[in-house]
């Protein structure tokens, strides 16, 4: 038998996914799908976990897509140029402080590499357009008052 805490950060989430790929649509974004991955990845049940999620999200997507956009200037597509992007985008993370973010920057970067080379800035910049909605979706998603208690204790 679930929870409450199960039960409700899986409508949360998908309210959130919901809603942040509505929008996504609505503004006619590309790639709807980032938003809706942004606003899953990021719900949680506590205002400031969201936020924390949302923020190490948005930072190693900068640092991916970057890392992506500036190599793909240098590399062709390829195992190894996807191999060097993920490897540096990944240890970028880690001397920073984005550490729980690596393997999401390492796919980012790699995602860049491997599909967008000539339009590599553009489609970095709107993966941080996209993420971004998704985890304001999410914190927006997390504020709202919890509607079952089952007797856990209120984090906020």
């Amino acid at each position: 038998m679930l929870d409450t805490k199960g039960i409700q950060v899986s409508v949360r989430a998908a309210t959130a996914a919901g809603v942040a790929c509505g929008l996504a649509q609505l503004l006619h974004l590309e790639h709807p799908i980032y938003a809706f991955i942004a606003a899953v990845i990021g719900t949680d049940l506590s205002p400031a976990q969201s936020r924390e999620l949302g923020l190490r999200r948005l930072g190693a997507t900068v640092v991916g897509a970057s890392w992506g956009a500036l190599l793909s200037h240098f590399l062709q597509p390829s195992a190894w140029a996807l191999t060097i992007g993920v490897v540096v985008a990944m240890l970028t993370c880690h001397v920073m402080p984005l550490k729980e973010g690596a393997k999401v920057a390492g796919y980012t970067c790699g995602i860049v590499l491997l599909d967008h080379g000539a339009e590599a800035w553009g489609y970095a910049f709107f993966r941080l357009v996209e993420t971004a909605l998704g985890v304001g979706v999410a914190v927006l998603v997390s504020m709202v008052p919890k509607l079952l208690h089952g007797g856990e204790r209120e984090h906020s």
